[in-house]
């Protein structure tokens, strides 16, 4: 059953043809009516200049994208998480971005959520239906027990989607921060949230098709709305990845790489840190910049809340920095 504080669901009746068309992601272009007659060669150059617009509207939305990152990051460091809901391709989008925080940046079980309308099985089959109902949006989120200190990311292309406009709605009514990405301006789902990004691409190349340059848009925001989060989280060192999970084979092989960027020791002295390490970058990293053993690098990182570069800018116990001033 929906929460009984759930915020009304939409603010707008179903669309009529005409309002359909209307929309800025619904756009027909006639230039492209007979883009079927072209030869392939002039269809994909067609195709993929049309693609480049995309990044310059996504640039045009950075200051909205950045609120949206202090935000995130702020609730993050208190304890709370960051939640996509969209419908189809906005969903998947969301749900790959969630998946991709674990590996990239360790980050603990269920910090970054990736709902979609359909629930898990419509990553991969097509669940048309689900994005109008949006009561499920609301069921999704209490069973996950949502609290004020989340963040809510609502993604829909057109801005409408009942199920990330009602998400949205209902967070907000919780206390919890909301952000609304779109490619439609001023949205439903960007007045439902407190941070709209609406990044307006134009017709796509085949009319309606929003996984084009919609999808392309809302997977470079999310891109950049979740790993601002984690550098302001202390989850780089620079840009360097020094948080990953080293959970395969090519993944040691990186982590050899980036504290060898990172501190310019050799191969030997790498392979020894992170043998101690047990494959923590961060600690390896530590115990070669700051001469400490892996149990002193994390305490220094624990103190500084898992920040690299702050728990190097403390002086190394005694211990530590005569052991990093003897000769090697």
């Amino acid at each position: 059953m929906p929460s009984p504080h759930a915020a009304p669901l939409t603010d707008a009746s179903p669309l009529t043809t005409q309002e359909l068309s209307s929309l800025a992601t619904e756009q027909h272009r006639a230039d492209r009516a007979d883009i079927d007659l072209l030869p392939t060669p002039d269809l994909v150059r067609l195709m993929t200049r049309d693609d480049a617009r995309v990044p310059e509207a996504v640039h045009a939305a950075s200051d909205a994208i950045a609120r949206a990152a202090d935000v995130a990051a702020a609730r993050l460091a208190e304890g709370g998480r960051l939640i996509y809901m969209g419908a189809g391709t906005a969903g998947r989008i969301g749900v790959l971005d969630a998946s991709e925080c674990v590996p990239t940046f360790n980050t603990r079980p269920g910090q970054v959520v990736g709902l979609i309308a359909g629930g898990p099985s419509a990553v991969t089959l097509p669940v048309e239906g689900a994005e109008d109902d949006g009561s499920t949006a609301v069921e999704h989120l209490d069973a996950i027990g949502l609290t004020e200190r989340d963040v809510v990311c609502g993604i829909a292309a057109s801005g409408r989607t009942p199920y990330a406009v009602a998400g949205v709605r209902h967070a907000r009514a919780l206390g919890a921060a909301t952000i609304g990405v779109s490619c439609s301006p001023d949205s439903a789902l960007g007045r439902a949230a407190d941070i709209a990004i609406e990044v307006v691409v134009g017709a796509e190349f085949i009319t309606g098709s929003t996984r084009l340059k919609a999808g392309t848009a809302q997977k470079l925001v999310v891109n950049a709305l979740s790993t601002v989060t984690m550098i302001r989280l202390g989850k780089t060192y620079g840009n360097l990845m020094v948080d990953l999970q080293a959970s395969n084979e090519k993944l040691r092989k990186r982590s050899h790489h980036i504290v060898s960027l990172a501190t310019g020791a050799d191969a030997d002295e790498i392979d020894v840190a992170l043998e101690a390490s047990g494959h923590e970058v961060k600690t390896a990293v530590h115990m070669l910049l700051a001469g400490t053993t892996a149990e002193q690098a994390r305490t220094a990182l624990r103190t500084h809340d898992g920040s690299l570069r702050k728990a190097l800018a403390e002086p190394a116990p005694a211990s530590a920095s005569a052991s990093a001033s003897a000769p090697r």
